[in-house]
């Protein structure tokens, strides 16, 4: 059996390794250096799909709602936060998209804008994986049978297909190591 806690943080490792490159890119741009506007969209791409429909959508979809099932608080507890935080993160995205297309029309202050947004997405994206890897996901472990895995898993598996859709993932993480290659090539 495919354990879901443990599908969930693989995903968490790959958005970590993207935040390293919007990182990246956010000093570049903040240096006054020309980044290609197909990397922020690439970024982009990644940030929404990946991490907020998929990632986020079984979280809020599935993990989220068992475990409140199962007695952990959602309002003024872990599970609100955890949502609260997405919405935050989902707003830094969507600065990020807007100054993107800025950039890509030549307005001058878009850099900045896609810069200050993508470091403020990264530092809650970061700060929220370190609390659901470290506090949820434990907590999850502990309290879902394996049966309750079982399902969780199956349904993960039937909610990427459908919100995803057949290669999608593969595609993504293609994307993911062309513009880690890109952006952090390793020194030889």
């Amino acid at each position: 059996m495919t354990n879901p806690i443990t599908v969930l943080r693989q995903e968490h490792d790959a958005i970590v390794r993207m935040l390293g490159v919007a990182d990246t890119i956010a000093h570049r741009l903040t240096r006054g250096e020309a980044v290609a506007p197909e990397t922020l969209f690439g970024l982009q791409e990644f940030f929404v799909t990946y991490a907020d429909t998929c990632h986020h959508g079984k979280e809020e979809g599935l993990l989220f709602p068992l475990l409140e099932k199962k007695g952990v608080a959602k309002n003024g507890g872990p599970l609100g936060i955890m949502l609260m935080e997405h919405d935050e993160s989902r707003e830094f995205v969507q600065q990020m998209k807007q100054a993107a297309a800025e950039y890509a029309a030549g307005k001058p202050k878009a850099a900045d804008r896609w810069a200050v947004a993508a470091c403020s997405y990264s530092e809650i994206l970061r700060q929220h994986i370190f609390k659901e890897n470290n506090v949820l996901f434990c907590m999850a472990e502990r309290i879902l049978s394996d049966a309750e895995q079982a399902e969780l898993a199956a349904a993960f598996d039937k909610v990427e297909a459908e919100k995803l859709g057949a290669g999608t993932r593969e595609r993504l993480h293609a994307l993911m190591e062309r513009l880690m290659a890109e952006v952090m090539p390793k020194a030889s």
